[in-house]
């Protein structure tokens, strides 16, 4: 599982049209996933986010998480995260899950974040042609690998 997680201002997700998830200060979560993702990659991810001390505190140093500030998420499936373009120019999506199993691991992982986080978290549409608007904080952006 591979994610890029931006430190947002605000940022939404548009699909044909229709806001299908939208935030204001929080944390914009790309994430793709592998056909070898378990529970416990899901599991692991999800309270790194959540934890994740990326956020100002009062000496303006990074020392607090979304959960500390009051913050949203917004997770968007994202299989190109999980792209091979070491050989030629075409990038290969071997590496990514395809939807039969990604799918149940994209929304075992929204639904942890909610569980974690106590309330609903934004998200797109899984599969659709999506447009994300997003105003980035900082710019703060990592990328995060589970363990596994």
């Amino acid at each position: 599982m591979r994610v890029v997680v931006q430190r947002v201002s605000e940022a939404s997700v548009t699909v044909e049209g229709e806001i299908t998830g939208q935030i204001g200060p929080g944390l914009l979560v790309l994430a793709g996933f592998a056909p070898t993702d378990t529970a416990a990659d899901l599991d692991w991810m999800a309270r790194k986010l959540v934890q994740l001390r990326i956020f100002s505190d009062e000496d303006d140093k990074m020392n607090r998480s979304v959960q500390d500030i009051g913050g949203e998420l917004l997770v968007v499936s994202q299989f190109t995260l999980l792209a091979d373009a070491r050989k030629g120019n075409r990038p290969s999506y071997i590496g990514a899950a395809p939807p039969p199993v990604a799918i149940p691991l994209y929304e075992q992982f929204v639904a942890l974040l909610e569980r974690l986080m106590g309330r609903p978290v934004g998200t797109g549409r899984f599969g659709a042609d999506m447009k994300v608007c997003l105003l980035n904080d900082g710019p703060v952006t990592i990328v995060l690998d589970s363990p596994q």
